[in-house]
């Protein structure tokens, strides 16, 4: 498994905006699309390309294309669909799929509640969306629930880390998987509640408002 936590100088102020307590809905979607097309660019590093002929205005060369299949881009809902249009910014012609996952905060076991992925994942190079790697344990059954799939090329993208996260997630995922994180900052720690500190509070309702 690799860990990228982006140092650089836009992310650091744009997750400081993020974080702060006062910033409005509006605003932390706002900080949050730029955020993740951010995040997005390293995250894209390796996507599969290949050599593609082209005629330009002055002579032919060999450029370079995506391959197909295409990437598939799989928010987790509901806090997922906040990063999805700083993703797919940079990966227009990518599928989207979505995962539907829900967290028992008191025994941190996660249900799966929504699926709408193809049943064959095989060579698809996937991008989870999820602002928060706290525990682990979503991120954990969402790579798997592709893994099952066929998805063997995952790329977590978080706007946070938790260390705890991060080590569980090194230890219970199949090293035949080829996983990597890419993160906004890999904070201090995991408070009692599974809640990342410093952290941001809860990503889905500062994105989308609180739903009892």
């Amino acid at each position: 498994m690799r860990v990228l936590e982006l140092d650089h100088p836009l992310v650091a102020h744009k997750l400081t905006a993020l974080r702060k307590a006062e910033t409005r809905s509006s605003m932390f979607r706002l900080l949050a699309d730029e955020l993740v097309t951010l995040l997005a660019y390293e995250a894209t590093r390796n996507v599969a390309v290949a050599p593609v002929e082209i005629q330009t205005p002055v002579t032919t060369m060999t450029g370079t294309r995506l391959t197909d299949p295409k990437p598939m881009v799989v928010p987790i809902l509901r806090a997922g669909l906040g990063m999805l249009d700083g993703m797919t910014r940079l990966l227009p012609t990518a599928e989207v799929g979505f995962l539907g996952m829900v967290r028992n905060d008191e025994t941190l076991e996660v249900t799966t509640y929504a699926n709408r992925l193809p049943d064959d994942l095989t060579d698809r190079q996937c991008f989870v969306l999820d602002p928060m790697l706290a525990t682990g344990h979503t991120l954990i059954a969402s790579v798997n629930y592709l893994h099952e799939r066929g998805a063997k090329d995952i790329t977590c993208v978080t706007l946070l880390c938790a260390p705890e996260g991060l080590k569980t997630l090194e230890e219970q995922i199949d090293p035949a998987i080829d996983l990597t994180v890419v993160t906004a900052a890999i904070d201090e720690k995991l408070n009692e509640k599974g809640y990342i500190v410093p952290g941001l509070g809860d990503a889905g309702d500062r994105l989308f408002g609180v739903v009892d």
